[in-house]
């Protein structure tokens, strides 16, 4: 008899291969659960809770893999489990491979749906040779009729598309307001939708929203076309700096991609662009300025002062964004020069401001990327910084490094003198993500072939490459290109970089709050990397502080969830500006011992290596 599985969030239900265990289950219904081992039991990955229904008894090989307190909670390995009648099953973050992640990443915040832009439906008086109005008059007269609303019509392309909608529409027609101002008239069963877009360095990510009911309808990902002039952003401010011309050139190309994703996300669900009345764009501050086409040259230069750091409202349209023609896009407030408004955002969504504000213990919260924020909130008080963790973690300037897409190695553990390996949906090894890397160097060190210096021994699977000495995870027979999937000490030495700069920004922000590790209640880990990350990996060598695993919770993209909860609602929007207003930022370079924390960051140890250590 097959007994049905429920696996939530992922929202995936069936039957269970007659005698098959959990993990089969998952994988005929398509749940990527990360498996190093193939389901030997040995890796302890893919852990699964228990929600409703029965299963056999926990294996010894559980006991082992598992603690007490996940083992009280429900929690078993889906590949010592079998189902005993039908149940109900939760599978957390850190037990999904990348690309079924990407599908669920992101908290989910309950909030009042107020948006800024109301919707009023109406039926217009159709004109005569005795009722010689204008469209607009009649526009106005409608509202005010009906729904008791004085409005205006400043906007010519509003009408320019209004007067042959009205007329194909029968004279009934949608009307969207942003306060007293009319900025959409569409058909009255158009969708009426709202964009949320995260603009990251690497990365952008897009969220179709119904303004109605603040349901996401779609979601839409894309690499930011800037990264062609740089990795980061300081190459991309210079090269803005250079004139207008390209300054205009850095901005269209943001527009463009906000315009594919949203054609994309709307063609998913079969409307139109024009239907989406509001929007609300998220980045830090360098990318605020570049989409906006503010002067950038001072964000370059000491002391690294924004133009505009209060929220911004604009026409879309004056962006390049195709959508109502009367849409407005907001932009949340930026903190400082390196604090933007992707970190407001990601404070929203977490609710690090409340913990601050009502003294709930000590929470960190960190927004894992090319540029990594972190925020601090301790006895009342929020501070931030921002420090230069590099691209090493897209897989930038590692030999083998790759983005998180199929093929990409995405875990590595050494068991018994074997390297054992699972890349993203299972596919051939190509390459090696940023959360395998991480996992690889993690392994080495704990096995004894790194030593805190991060210097490379020799050893089992290490042998001499072309360009010196590397430690082999694939051979070349086991590859998906030929070649075999190494990490040097080059790859070595940049992850040694990335995890330097994360862990002295914690050292320092815990340093100037008189604060130690161990009086961190919780810790807050955001963005898509953060996403994919083992945290047990970044404790060994010393990326993040060693504390109990439950102190950790990984909450996907923080900062989209931020911008869709401003688009949604007025009350957020005002609880951003307060979170601006009340962070005090740090200048991490100019903190008091911020050369010897992050000298002391870049060895490896799993206990941490900061002074506050």
């Amino acid at each position: 008899m097959a007994y049905s599985v429920d696996f939530e969030p992922v929202g995936r239900r069936g039957p269970c291969p007659e005698g098959g265990t959990l993990l089969d289950a998952a994988r005929s219904l398509g749940v990527d659960l990360a498996s190093v081992c193939g389901g030997a039991g040995t890796c302890g990955r893919c852990k699964v809770q228990l929600i409703a229904g029965s299963l056999t008894d926990v294996t010894a090989g559980e006991r082992h893999s598992l603690s007490e307190r996940e083992l009280s909670q429900g929690y078993r390995l889906a590949c010592r489990a079998w189902p005993l009648g039908d149940c109900k099953l939760h599978v957390p973050p850190e037990s999904l491979t990348a690309l079924q992640r990407t599908q669920v990443e992101g908290l989910d915040v309950p909030v009042e749906v107020k948006p800024p832009v109301h919707s009023y439906l109406v039926q217009i008086d159709p004109p005569s040779l005795e009722d010689l109005r204008g469209d607009d008059q009649r526009i106005l007269a409608a509202l005010r009729t009906v729904h008791r609303i004085e409005a205006h019509i400043p906007d010519l392309a509003v009408m320019r598309d209004a007067s042959p909608a009205l007329r194909n529409s029968g004279w009934q027609a949608r009307l969207t307001l942003r306060g007293r101002e009319v900025v959409a008239i569409t058909p009255p069963d158009a969708p009426w939708l709202g964009l949320a877009v995260d603009i990251g360095t690497t990365k952008i990510a897009g969220y179709l929203v119904d303004l109605a009911t603040g349901q996401t309808l779609a979601s839409r990902g894309a690499m930011n076309p800037q990264i062609a002039f740089g990795e980061d952003v300081i190459a991309r401010l210079i090269y803005a700096s250079k004139g207008p011309e390209e300054a205009a050139h850095m901005q269209e190309l943001l527009a463009g991609a906000l315009n594919t994703i949203a054609a994309e996300a709307c063609a998913e669900i079969g409307a139109d662009p024009s239907s989406i009345v509001e929007a609300v764009v998220v980045g830090n501050t360098a990318i605020h300025h570049l989409f906006l086409r503010l002067p950038v040259r001072q964000l370059s230069a000491a002391p690294y002062v924004p133009a505009v750091r209060a929220e911004v409202d604009v026409k879309a349209r004056d962006l390049g964004l195709r959508l109502a023609p009367g849409a407005y896009a907001h932009l949340l407030p930026n903190i400082a020069g390196f604090v933007g408004a992707d970190h407001v955002a990601m404070l929203l969504a977490t609710r690090v401001a409340a913990s601050a504000a009502e003294q709930r213990g000590a929470v960190l919260a960190i927004d894992i990327g090319t540029n990594t924020e972190m925020c601090l909130a301790a006895a009342g008080e929020m501070t931030s910084l921002s420090c230069a963790s590099g691209p090493a973690f897209e897989g930038a300037h590692i030999k083998f490094g790759m983005r998180a897409a199929p093929g990409a190695i995405e875990r590595v553990r050494i068991a018994d003198g074997h390297v054992e390996y699972k890349t993203i949906a299972d596919e051939p090894p190509v390459g090696l993500c940023g959360s395998g890397l991480l996992d690889a160097v993690a392994q080495m060190y704990d096995v004894g072939l790194l030593d805190k210096r991060g210097r490379l021994a020799h050893g089992p699977h290490v042998r001499e490459g072309e360009n010196g000495i590397e430690f082999v995870i694939a051979e070349e027979a086991q590859s998906g290109n030929g070649q075999a999937i190494t990490v040097s000490q080059h790859d070595i030495r940049e992850l040694q970089l990335a995890k330097g700069a994360i862990r002295c920004g914690i050292d320092t922000l815990l340093q100037n709050a008189g604060l130690t590790p161990g009086d961190l209640d919780q810790v807050i880990i955001a963005g898509a990397f953060g996403t994919y990350i083992d945290v047990a990996s970044a404790i060994t060598i010393g990326m993040l502080p060693d504390l109990p695993l439950e102190r950790f919770s990984q909450v996907g993209n923080a900062a989209g969830t931020g911008a869709r909860l401003a688009l949604i609602s007025r009350t957020m929007r005002h609880e951003a500006q307060q979170i601006a207003n009340r962070v005090r930022y740090l200048e991490l370079a100019r903190a008091p011992g911020f050369m010897h924390n992050f000298a002391v960051a870049m060895y490896f140890s799993p206990r941490g290596n900061g002074p506050t250590s």
